[in-house]
């Protein structure tokens, strides 16, 4: 940061707190809303997702050999291969937007394509098979399959979108990634997969959520959910001492310290914001009430939809959240097109994954994901709302 954006920086810090109308009960609301929704982050998130999340992040980073990514990821790879792996990625993990980003910054980094990264950006939160699930149950049938398909469509359409827009821009990226000579694996390609997939269970298990129903395959995984995380726990680390060297090990947790110092410090701030402005779901506690929000989002106007994309891209939604928040609005008088168009923007953004997303890849590729995701949610709800 230069001499002169840190001056600035100084002065709106020092004119907003000069400003500051504390003595309002609504800011007051806000403020304390912002570090309660921080605080249940820290509790719900922070342990059992984002942790989990960013050592998967680091071993991709050290393990993963950069010219597998670009066989199955990057701009030459094979189309249908890399945006099918890419799309579909979410119903494996079943992780929130803030989440994804460690593994969406760690394939990019390693010479993944923009458009299948940014693919696997969006379908890691959106594609989650439990709350596409639970809406169906909860919202009715026909929103959980517009959901599903919605989902899948939008990660592939974004994907090649982001692909072909900054096409000349990723050409030079990649070639000027320092090429990486072709060495014997270390380990049998088994092994890396039983290592991998352990950690991936493990982040599974440990937030699988609760299916309000005492029926069915989703409810028996939920009742042994703290056994299969422990096995899955301690398969990790038998795998990491046993295949593994000190080295390998100690490359790895530098580098999921290198994710965690990035993305960490922006998310907290992000959830303090986000926070803030909307408040948690259901307290109507935020700077900006609900009853602006759900006035707003009634009927299937180009207006309600629109609002109810941008509404969702710049809320946090944590895991399976979005269906309990989304039957009040529809109670309360929300329209089944924005209401899709709220579940297909909302679960993939949101203002914290913004501030990393444009750390990771610029502003100008940020803007442009999330413009694309906002229209094409906004599309979609309208054209929902009038078949339905």
């Amino acid at each position: 940061m230069s001499e002169r954006n840190k001056f600035l920086l100084m002065v709106g810090v020092f004119l907003g707190a000069y400003f500051l109308p504390i003595e309002n009960a609504r800011v007051q609301g806000a403020l304390v809303e912002g570090f309660t929704m921080l605080k249940d982050y820290a509790r719900e998130h922070v342990l059992l997702c984002l942790i989990p999340a960013f050592f998967i992040a680091g071993a991709i980073s050290v393990f993963v050999r950069q010219d597998a990514v670009m066989r199955y990821l990057g701009a030459g790879a094979n189309k249908v291969l890399a945006y099918g792996v890419a799309s579909v990625s979410g119903t494996i993990l079943a992780v929130c937007s803030c989440t994804v980003l460690p593994l969406f910054s760690g394939i990019y980094r390693r010479g993944a394509g923009l458009g299948p990264a940014t693919a696997f950006l969006y379908s890691g939160p959106a594609i989650n098979v439990l709350a596409i699930i639970l809406t169906a149950r909860v919202l009715g049938l026909e929103l959980g399959i517009a959901r599903a398909v919605g989902a899948i469509v939008f990660s592939i359409v974004i994907g090649i979108s982001m692909g072909w827009i900054f096409r000349n821009e990723e050409s030079q990226r990649l070639a000027a990634m320092p090429e990486t000579e072709l060495e014997e694996p270390k380990r049998r390609p088994w092994k890396d997969i039983t290592y991998y997939a352990s950690m991936v269970a493990f982040l599974v298990f440990a937030n699988w959520g609760n299916p309000q129903t005492s029926e069915g395959v989703f409810a028996t995984i939920f009742q042994i959910k703290w056994w299969l995380s422990g096995i899955s726990l301690t398969l990790v680390l038998w795998t990491s001492f046993n295949w593994f060297d000190g080295e390998e090990r100690t490359d790895w947790l530098d580098s999921t310290w290198f994710f965690a110092k990035q993305v960490f410090p922006l998310l907290i701030g992000g959830v303090l914001i986000a926070g803030f402005l909307t408040g948690r779901a259901g307290t109507d506690a935020g700077i900006i009430p609900d009853s602006w929000i759900q006035g707003l989002v009634g009927g299937n106007s180009l207006q309600s939809n629109l609002i109810a994309s941008m509404a969702g891209a710049f809320m946090y939604f944590a895991t399976l959240t979005e269906v309990p928040i989304l039957q009040g609005l529809i109670g309360s008088g929300m329209g089944k097109g924005p209401a899709l168009a709220l579940l297909l923007a909302g679960p993939a953004l949101s203002l914290p994954s913004m501030i990393v997303i444009r750390q990771v890849m610029g502003t100008v590729k940020m803007l442009t994901y999330v413009t694309l995701v906002v229209v094409m949610s906004t599309t979609m709800g309208m054209i929902y709302g009038f078949w339905f």
